[in-house]
Order: C-alpha cells, then structure tokens, then sequence
C-alpha cells in the first residue's frame, strides 16, 4: 500500500492537502478538509486548468475570475445523501489561485464544466523574450 502522493509533473511538490491524506486518509472530511484539487498543462497555445469539483450546480456554484495575472476559482458545494432511513450532508467553500504563465491573455478564456471536472483554458500569445546587456562597468 503506498500511502504517499503520486508526484504530478509539472509542480515541484506534492499538495499538503496530498500528504495529509496520503497519511491520514479518512480524517480530512472530519477535520474540515475542503481541498480544491487542480491539475495544470499547457501546450503552445493554450494553459489549461482543470478542478474536482463534483456535485456541484456550475451555473448557481462556481465562479471564475481572472486578475492581475491570477486565475482564481471559487466554489461552494452543499450537497445530501439519504439511503435506507440515513441521512448524509456535506458542504463547504473552496477556492484555488493559480499564477498565470508569461504570455497569457485574459481575453478569450473559456470555463467549462463536465462530469465533475471544471476546465478553463486560457489562450497563450507567443511570448517574446527580449534579452537585454548590461555593460559591466569597472569600479577601480
């Protein structure tokens, strides 16, 4: 059994929310653990931001905004479940800022919603590094 997080490319660590419940698997619900889970890619045109999101109405409990180079999302789940005379309810507010890449553009981005996944897609313009020389200048 491994009870470590599964490394994702393209982050330097694994969440914290990760190794808590790799350590600690049925604790986070009780401690109030609302984790907004999110996997990021980006390809030449596009960056591409995905969240676990499921049991959620995306037109009533999600919101999308985008500022200062920040893509942020907020969501709010409330939710209950009734089996055999049981009665289960489960709530919370989530949200998640990520920075956007160099070349990003705030116009033309796209959110969609599918089968408790959240997509938003941010297209990329070419990114145009200019390097700049700086003459060293001799101090004696």
């Amino acid at each position: 059994m491994n009870v470590l997080p599964v490394h994702r490319p393209g982050s330097l660590l694994p969440d914290i929310s990760d190794w808590w419940s790799g350590l600690a698997p049925g604790l986070a619900p009780m401690l109030g653990g609302h984790v907004l889970r999110v996997e990021e890619s980006v390809d030449d045109a596009h960056y591409v931001v995905r969240a676990e999101i499921p049991g959620i109405d995306p037109a009533k409990d999600v919101e999308v905004s985008v500022h200062g180079g920040l893509l942020t999302i907020k969501a709010e789940r409330s939710e209950s479940h009734v089996q055999d005379g049981r009665s289960e309810f489960s709530y919370g507010s989530f949200e998640r800022t990520v920075s956007l890449p160099e070349g990003a553009q705030e116009e033309g981005i796209d959110a969609s919603y599918a089968k408790g996944i959240l997509s938003v897609t941010v297209p990329l313009s070419e990114s145009k590094h200019k390097v700049t020389k700086i003459e060293v200048k001799s101090a004696d």
